[in-house]
């Protein structure tokens, strides 16, 4: 499923389609072509490498690229920075760790990833006013702190391996009413899971997360096969909480120096505004009752 050489395939083949012609002084636009997109002769006439090369690129048939191909190919496909960081990921060669393509949906162990105490104990410091969480490979959600456990899912009632934003999101009949854009949400995870792919291809959880919600999801497929990869970091979103109504918050993500592979996401809203003081009511709640 995500072994490097069907990844860098798919991928090049979806930046070559969405890309006009016309748009980069080629002649015979798309009109007059039985395909969309770039043509890979000219893909190759624009990184200024030979025909046979780049086909072989785009096959996975080639062994080792070098850093000035793969940045020629990335300006000849006007590909952006999480794109180029994505595709310079699954281009290196890799010792094979795993087999995750047998069966979609198949079970493929691997030992979880834990949270550090320390970052527990911020967590825990921040939980009478910052929602926060720790996600690791694969979107997993390894802590939160109280409040974070208040802001959407019921984490504490899952099992550790539904506790994750992508299976959630796609698979969780509540997520619908929680995001009120939906869409929008589901497109920025797979995003972000694409990016995880890309840095671990052969990662045990990330083949097991991707495989099911390819299994179960038809709207995971549809947004997965456009081959976007943009990591969203930060930004603004609405959830549409049961118990104390709309929440416009701020997320901010940080990637732990230590723990390079865990994220550190905060939520936060303007002090004195209507979703802070929601936020504080959510706090004083006796239980928790969703996290996301």
């Amino acid at each position: 499923m995500l072994h490097a050489e069907i990844e860098i395939s798919s991928f090049l083949k979806a930046r070559r389609a969405a890309l006009d012609p016309a748009d980069l002084g080629l002649p015979g636009g798309v009109g007059r072509r039985r395909v969309r997109g770039l043509r890979r002769e000219e893909v190759a006439q624009l990184a200024g490498i030979s025909v046979d090369y780049y086909t072989r690129i785009e096959q996975g048939r080639a062994p080792a690229i070098s850093d000035s191909v793969l940045d020629a190919i990335a300006r000849a496909l006007r590909l952006s920075g999480g794109e180029v960081t994505y595709l310079r990921n699954i281009a290196v060669p890799r010792r094979r760790t795993a087999d995750c393509v047998a069966a979609p949906g198949g079970p493929c162990a691997g030992p979880r990833q834990t949270v550090r105490p320390e970052i527990q104990q911020l967590l825990d410091a921040m939980e009478t006013t910052v929602p926060a969480m720790v996600l690791g490979r694969g979107l997993d959600i390894l802590a939160w702190n109280a409040l974070g456990g208040r802001v959407a899912f019921d984490l504490p009632a899952l099992a550790p391996d539904r506790r994750n934003t992508a299976l959630l999101v796609f698979l969780d009949p509540a997520a619908r009413d929680l995001h009120p854009d939906w869409e929008a949400k589901a497109v920025e995870v797979v995003g972000n899971l694409r990016a995880e792919s890309g840095r671990h291809p052969e990662d045990p959880r990330i083949c097991e997360v991707v495989n099911e919600l390819l299994l179960h999801s038809r709207d995971f497929r549809r947004i997965w096969e456009t081959q976007s990869v943009a990591e969203c970091l930060r930004g603004a979103k609405c959830i549409v909480h049961p118990h104390v109504g709309e929440l416009f918050v701020t997320f901010e993500s940080f990637r732990l120096s230590t723990d390079p592979d865990q994220v550190l996401v905060t939520y936060t809203a303007e002090r004195g505004s209507q979703t802070d003081r929601r936020l504080r009511e959510l706090g004083a709640l006796g239980h928790p009752v969703l996290t996301a």
